[in-house]
């Protein structure tokens, strides 16, 4: 399969890049800077992301171009762009006037192909501290912003560019059209889509499974959804899917997933674990300990159910591309995030099979759209692996949990209603481990408070509250006040992250 190589030098925005190419229908694959594969067979480009160094810090990230330049089309970005220049000759300085943020073009050579449909006065996004002050020889300028003399600039004799902004952002009007030009030099065919995604992905787990039996750990979420269903039009029958109810799932939601699941056609096993988390739980406070409990009765319950069925030979997994994306620390480190069911492989001894593992979520709805999955399926918000637990601040207890469910179910419920579920990224109740006085009646009350939460994201790395409207919010808290027992106040959470985080542990 063709690609397009992006080296990451640690950008936080370089996954960005990939997603841009994978919209563009190109495959792509994010590697270290230092990792460029050894087969270049289906390699048709390659891409330089941006870094939190400087080129000349004594620490920068720096490889050997040689073996690619000349060989590949070539584009650096930011960073990419600097290093490109520096390494060949050119000079990188701090700048007098840093450009964070918006910035405007206000020159482009005529004619050149990397910006063939950018427009002059078309708004950018800079984020360096450091610009080019002179090129190498042979390099030639192509555009300018007011404050950054040289914007972006093109090697001659070589099919290789450098730009100083961030085409991949959205805060780049035009920077998808820069990044399709560059596939088009690069001589891409944008063949990468759901459909082609599918067949692939179908016939490759035919040949690789065989007839041999899978198990399916499901979470009710898109991506274990997904999984299931691609296998199941995969190898039928063969596949196990087993749905854990730790007792920390919304309001009916076990039974909801479960006849979803039917309709879909899986084979699927639901386990009732809820005495057993619970009893796990009694008395702790501290959320990573919440968190740890959890994780591992997961694999515990996961594991003896799976022992039920014989002759199991994979274990499946519904990790996709962020989850294996080696990136770079600050520390030039090599980070690769765990798989989302860790410790699951090792303690059952299965072969390991995950087949969403180079889509990004954006792309895995897609797919689930194209299996012609249900909507609401595919709509659904992201919930974290331990449910509610981290959703109740403190002690958790078969009472705070139902508690929880009912405030939880007003507010998700007149989201749909109001037509803002859609809206906005994720959404939630948090109980609060505090008691406020109330009045009700004639009578003084001394009840639970709870918080809503309702986050705007695309992908969670950064996110802003939802500014629902108040009319909305009003009906939410007297519904919840009124209708829950044991809750007598209710406020709404307006922290953005950063600083703060989605959820509350």
């Amino acid at each position: 399969m063709e690609k397009i190589i992006i080296l990451d030098f640690g950008s936080q925005t370089t996954q960005l890049i990939g997603r841009r190419l994978r919209e563009l229908n190109e495959y792509c694959e994010i590697l270290p800077y230092n990792k460029f594969p050894e087969d270049t067979t289906d390699v048709k480009g390659v891409i330089l992301s941006g870094s939190p160094y400087s080129v000349y810090d004594p620490a920068a990230f720096k490889i050997d171009l040689s073996g690619i330049r000349k060989k590949f089309p070539l584009l650096g970005i930011c960073y990419g762009a600097q290093y490109l220049a520096y390494s060949s000759g050119g000079k990188v300085e701090s700048a007098d006037s840093r450009e964070y943020g918006r910035a405007i073009l206000s020159d482009i050579k005529i004619g050149d192909e990397l910006f063939k449909g950018v427009h002059v006065g078309s708004q950018l996004w800079m984020s360096h501290g450091d610009s080019i002050t002179q090129l190498p020889e042979g390099f030639t300028k192509i555009a300018s912003t007011k404050d950054v003399e040289i914007a972006a600039f093109r090697v001659e004799g070589e099919k290789t560019w450098g730009v100083q902004f961030h085409p991949e952002v959205f805060h780049t009007s035009e920077g998808v059209i820069l990044l399709e030009n560059f596939l088009n030099i690069c001589g891409s065919t944008k063949t990468w889509s759901p459909a082609s995604f599918i067949e692939s992905t179908v016939a490759e787990l035919k040949e690789t499974i065989g007839n041999d039996k899978v198990v399916l750990g499901l979470s009710g979420g898109v991506d274990s959804s997904v999984t299931a269903v691609l296998l199941h039009k995969a190898i039928g029958k063969n596949l196990t899917c087993i749905f854990v109810d730790h007792g920390l799932l919304r309001k009916n939601e076990f039974e909801e997933v479960l006849s979803d699941y039917e309709h879909l056609g899986l084979n699927v096993i639901g386990v009732d674990a809820k005495d057993y988390f619970y009893k796990k739980l009694a008395g702790v406070t501290d959320p990573e300990q919440k968190r740890k409990i959890i994780g591992a009765g997961f694999i515990d319950v996961f594991d003896a159910e799976a022992q039920k069925i014989k002759d199991v030979k994979w274990l499946a997994q519904g990790t996709i591309y962020p989850d294996v994306i080696e990136s770079i620390s600050i520390t030039g480190t090599v980070i690769k995030s765990h798989h989302n069911v860790g410790g699951l492989p090792e303690k059952m001894n299965l072969k390991l099979c995950e087949p969403l593992r180079l889509l990004f979520k954006d792309e895995v709805r897609r797919v689930g759209y194209e299996l012609g999955m249900m909507s609401h399926l595919l709509k659904r918000h992201p919930f974290p692996g331990p449910g509610l637990a981290v959703r109740i601040l403190g002690e958790i207890t078969p009472e705070k949990v139902q508690t929880l469910q009912e405030a939880d179910a007003i507010f998700i419920n007149a989201l749909r209603e109001w037509n803002l579920y859609d809206k906005v990224w994720q959404a939630g109740v948090i109980l609060l481990p505090v008691q406020t006085v109330g009045v009700m009646g004639d009578e003084r009350t001394y009840k639970n408070a709870v918080a809503l939460r309702s986050v705007t994201s695309t992908d969670a790395m950064t996110a802003d509250w939802a500014q629902l409207p108040y009319d909305f919010l009003a009906k939410v808290s007297n519904d919840i006040i009124n209708k829950v027992e044991g809750v007598n106040r209710v406020v709404y959470d307006i922290s953005s992250k950063p600083p703060a985080t989605i959820e509350w542990e």
